[in-house]
């Protein structure tokens, strides 16, 4: 559980006018931010410990604001700056064991089928003789104010709407943020002077680092060298830049990390109103777009907390598992992007709060990345299309893996993530995207697996297949056959295809492949398996649920229709749940969150509701930043899950097919917790935006499509279909 400390909270009234400062009261450097600190508007919080930091950031660079009164620290990061620790080496060459590995798995050799994948990968190269990581994303510098002035009555907290960190005591006030127009962290202390120092973090690099600080007093550099990283992309340094100005009453300081050995820094002392003013018509313009309201404060302030986290750590490239902040040289699973459920989680609420410009940055990146995933089809498997590995970062090798987590197997990691494209048509209608940059890259997916699966007797098999880090009951490998995940993600890039593509030459095959697909497997429990081989017997007691993955989205039509698969699926559900709230559990609260996702598509109001309870307490630390465990591991996967699940259970949408017709549920899963309340700016697959009040016994729904658009409202008192005109609100007033 959290510490006892008060919890931070944002300021959630309207924002002051561009040109009065970031507290609200006065652009006048020599006056006082307040009549002083408010414990009941903040964290009385002071430490020396990064992951209890205030965040800011521009998506770009990060910075993580914390201390006391003694010493104000601030810790740099940037979104291109992972140290170069360990070479990529290509994809180890096991296409031609294919049909090795798979008869070992067809005679229930699993693990050894696993086992076998690292004996090949290490004759080839011994470099596969230990576990091979991505790069991590390391912090860069800190940057350390020290007051002339310290003094009592210590409080801080984040301004989510503007993005700036206030820290204060008694006469004196620190304002920081990282401005999206300037790429750079600007700090103004008010009511104090002090002295400035640019040191490496703490800590011990796993490779050395060269680090050299030049300058003094007003202008330090800090320029670091990696040392022995010679391979080709392979990052040479980087270099921080700090200047600070006197102020009459004060001092105003500027920050910025550069990739590379070039430093870049401001020679012009800021007019630090008028920066603010510049990056708050960004940033707030993107925090505007959605606002909760609910007599549920908790949720309120985690919901805008999460929200804050992802648009301040997605710049142009999506957050990884600390966003864009790193306190380390070595962050847990190195920091990068994790895709069998992390990034997913993180950018689940993107689309349905309405900032679908942040999106671009996850194509962008698997546009860099396109040769290697390219190369792992060919060198893993022997064939054509994509493939993509579980954690990314500075490439898209496939270097992680190992006779347990045996993440060779995994062929679903491209699909999934066809499935973010297929996100973004459906909540913009962008043509040009689903031209230019969506189908091409489903198409390459469909590639693979018209030549991965095998068809045996009429039926699709994958083989081999992995569900994400959990391994049956019935066998303890993870090496297993036809697991769910793989299939359904497969054959949701076929279905959008076959609807969006369809007169395509090679429409035939993705139709012959998606009529083969195995059909869901209910057990003899009346659970959703997990795998569809029925050798393969769940294991419920695990902090992922990859078999629901259809309900984190617009969800399979078979699963939502059918009423024995969707009694499965609620009883699966229901059954893992069970679990999280047990004291067995205590890691990964993103799972959790996917899972609470899952329980609102099905309409279970009581299950998301304990979900969300469950993440509200155990995994948010007073900072307002989540944790990947209970109250351990900065990590912001909670940060887009959180606010999904919220969204999720206020309302649900499915894709809109070629009938162009938009079909969304108001309040699918409202908790008796909630009996009144309101959403203004969700985004429901149309686009159609939806603004969204209720009270005991009704609610009152605005649609808006910029297209013209039919869309059938179902909510729980009835059903009914309208037309909407491009543009114009439609304003509906219901029972319930």
């Amino acid at each position: 559980m959290p510490s006892a400390v008060n919890p931070l909270v944002s300021l959630r009234g309207p924002l002051p006018s561009p040109t009065a400062s970031a507290c609200g009261l006065s652009s006048d450097p020599g006056r006082n931010c307040g009549p002083g600190p408010d414990p009941d508007l903040g964290s009385a919080l002071m430490t020396e410990d990064w992951e209890h930091a205030l965040i800011t950031g521009n998506g770009r660079q990060g910075a993580l604001c914390y201390g006391s009164p003694a010493a104000l620290r601030f810790t740099l990061a940037h979104e291109d700056v992972f140290q170069p620790i360990t070479e990529p080496l290509p994809a180890p060459a096991t296409a031609a064991a294919l049909p090795r590995l798979r008869r070992l798995l067809a005679d229930g050799h699993y693990a050894r089928a696993a086992t076998e994948v690292c004996d090949l990968a290490i004759a080839e190269h011994p470099g596969y003789a230990g576990t091979r990581w991505i790069d991590p994303l390391i912090g860069t510098a800190t940057l350390t104010f020290t007051p002339d002035r310290p003094g009592a009555g210590w409080a801080r907290r984040t301004d989510f709407r503007t993005g700036v960190v206030l820290q204060q005591w008694t006469g004196v006030t620190c304002e920081s943020f990282l401005s999206r127009a300037a790429d750079t962290l600007f700090i103004r202390v008010t009511g104090c002077h002090g002295t400035l120092s640019l040191t490496p973090i703490a800590g011990t690099p796993e490779r050395p680092i060269d680090v050299t600080v030049t300058g003094s007093g007003d202008a330090l550099t800090l320029t670091a060298r990696f040392r022995d990283a010679h391979w080709p992309g392979a990052l040479d340094g980087y270099t921080v830049t700090a200047r600070s100005w006197r102020t009459a009453n004060g001092v105003v300081i500027a920050a910025r990390t550069t990739p590379g050995l070039d430093s870049s820094a401001l020679r012009e002392m800021p007019d630090f109103d008028t920066v603010l003013a510049e990056h708050v018509r960004i940033h707030g313009r993107l925090y505007d777009r959605v606002h909760l309201s609910l007599p549920d404060q908790r949720t309120e302030e985690l919901f805008d907390a999460g929200r804050y986290a992802i648009i301040s750590s997605t710049g142009s490239r999506p957050p990884t598992l600390q966003g864009v902040w790193s306190g380390t040289y070595s962050p847990p699973w190195r920091s990068g992007w994790t895709i069998d459920g992390n990034l997913q989680a993180a950018l689940l609420a993107v689309h349905t709060t309405g900032t679908p410009e942040l999106m671009p940055a996850l194509f962008d990146l698997l546009d860099s990345l396109r040769a290697d995933l390219r190369e792992n089809a060919r060198r893993l498997y022997g064939l054509p299309g994509l493939y993509a590995p579980a954690h990314l970062g500075t490439h898209g090798r496939q270097n992680h893996f190992g006779p347990i987590w045996c993440l060779t197997f995994w062929t679903a990691g491209a699909a999934w993530l066809g499935r973010l494209h297929l996100e973004h048509w459906q909540h913009t209608a962008d043509v040009s995207f689903l031209r230019d940059r969506a189908l091409p890259y489903l198409r390459e997916v469909a590639e693979f697996h018209l030549a991965f699966a095998e068809i045996v007797d009429g039926r699709a098999r994958f083989s081999p297949s992995y569900s994400p880090e959990n391994h049956p009951s019935t066998t303890g490998s993870q090496a297993t056959v036809d697991a769910t995940l793989d299939v359904r993600a497969a054959g949701d890039v076929l279905r959008a295809l076959l609807s969006l593509d369809g007169q395509n030459p090679l429409a035939h095959r993705w139709r012959a492949l998606l009529d083969a697909l195995p059909p869901y497997r209910v057990t003899d429990a009346g659970e959703l398996a997990e795998w569809l081989d029925p050798r393969f017997g769940d294991n419920h007691e695990h902090r992922h649920c990859s078999h629901l993955y259809p309900l984190y989205y617009g969800g399979d039509p078979e699963l939502l229709d059918d009423p024995e698969l969707h009694a499965a699926a609620v009883t699966t559900v229901r059954r893992r749940l069970r679990w999280w709230l047990s004291e067995a559990s205590d890691e990964m609260g993103y799972g959790l969150g996917l899972l609470g996702v899952a329980a609102a598509r099905l309409g279970l109001a009581a299950e998301a509701h304990a979900a969300l309870t469950r993440l509200s307490d155990a995994y948010w630390r007073p900072n307002l930043v989540p944790t990947h465990n209970r109250d351990h591991m900065f990590n912001v996967d909670l940060a887009g899950a959180f606010p999904a699940l919220v969204a999720a259970m206020l309302l649900a949408s499915r894709d809109v097919g070629p009938d162009g017709v938009a079909r969304l549920q108001l309040l699918p899963a409202l908790p008796a917790a909630w009996p009144a309340g309101g959403i203004r700016g969700l985004i429901a697959r149309g686009p159609v935006r939806v603004d969204l009040t209720w009270g005991p016994g009704s609610l009152e729904v605005t649609l808006t499509s910029a297209l013209a658009r039919t869309v059938v409202v179902t909510w729980p008192a009835g059903t009914m279909s309208i037309s909407l005109s491009p543009g114009a609100p439609r304003r509906l007033r219901l029972d319930r």
